[in-house]
């Protein structure tokens, strides 16, 4: 699958800030790049530095006054859809190193709040079947609809309301209660409904990293990952040391030579 992806952004700043942007898609063995560019308009020197286990990567950017920028690139998805529910869970003496963070809590993921609903809720499955279950429960039991600014998957469990980063916060919280390692990631996607940089999970399942998306409004070959982390603290477009306004921001991914894809804009 072919994707072509457009974002901009243009924030103002009542003061100087450090600005820490995450918009570029990683290059990947699954997803080739076959063009991309960014711009920010900024007088300042612009430093690219690692994204989160090595994907992707982060640019710093300092404002003053008025941060602009523009992302386009056209990347080519070749990620094949398995059947989650069939994967096998890798013993937790066998998972390697880098996985084993993404056992415990983390600030929107309160994982061990978790563990008696899920030995409840969920007994007698395991691995891929555990998995597709817990992104159905989610699926089924939470209102897609703004919820407070910065909940974490508790909240959102309790409200049972939340955009897309809750419900990766949630189904990553869930996954880590049942011993499944799993973080969020940031990707860009077609169908995403209004169009906006998209948050998903990713569970390691059968000694491999499959994305996951409870909202059901992604695929994972439709699915451009952008980056990767604990929870939104370190998957988020843009972190702002400081205090900022949107004026504007759109996000624009559709599939080459297909127009379902949408565009939305955010203005003031």
């Amino acid at each position: 699958m072919r994707l072509s992806i457009e974002a901009m952004l243009d924030y103002g700043f009542p003061a100087p800030a450090d600005v820490l942007l995450q918009i570029e898609v990683a290059a990947r063995p699954d997803q080739l790049l076959e063009k991309q560019a960014l711009m920010i308009e900024s007088d300042h020197p612009i430093r690219a530095v690692a994204g989160e286990d090595g994907i992707g990567q982060r640019c710093w950017a300092h404002a003053e006054g008025r941060l602009v920028a523009h992302y386009s690139a056209t990347v080519v998805i070749d990620r094949p859809v398995l059947p989650i529910g069939d994967l096998p869970a890798t013993p937790a003496a066998y998972l390697p190193a880098t996985t084993i963070p993404y056992l415990f809590p983390s600030r929107y993921c309160e994982s061990d709040r978790f563990e008696n609903f899920v030995r409840r809720t969920f007994a007698g499955l395991q691995g891929g079947a555990l998995a597709q279950a817990l992104a159905e429960w989610v699926r089924e039991n939470l209102e897609y609809m703004p919820g407070p600014p910065g909940a974490g998957a508790l909240h959102t469990f309790a409200e049972r309301r939340g955009v897309c980063r809750d419900y990766a916060h949630l189904l990553v919280a869930l996954a880590r209660a049942a011993e499944i390692p799993a973080r969020c990631a940031s990707v860009y996607a077609p169908d995403v409904d209004p169009q906006d940089f998209h948050a998903v999970a990713e569970l390691w399942l059968d000694g491999a990293w499959h994305l996951l998306d409870a909202t059901g409004m992604a695929r994972p070959d439709e699915m451009a990952l952008v980056g990767v982390g604990r929870d939104a603290t370190d998957i988020a477009f843009m972190t702002i040391f400081g205090t900022a306004m949107l004026w504007e921001q759109r996000v624009r991914v559709t599939r080459v030579g297909q127009e379902r894809g949408a565009t939305s804009g955010v203005g003031m």
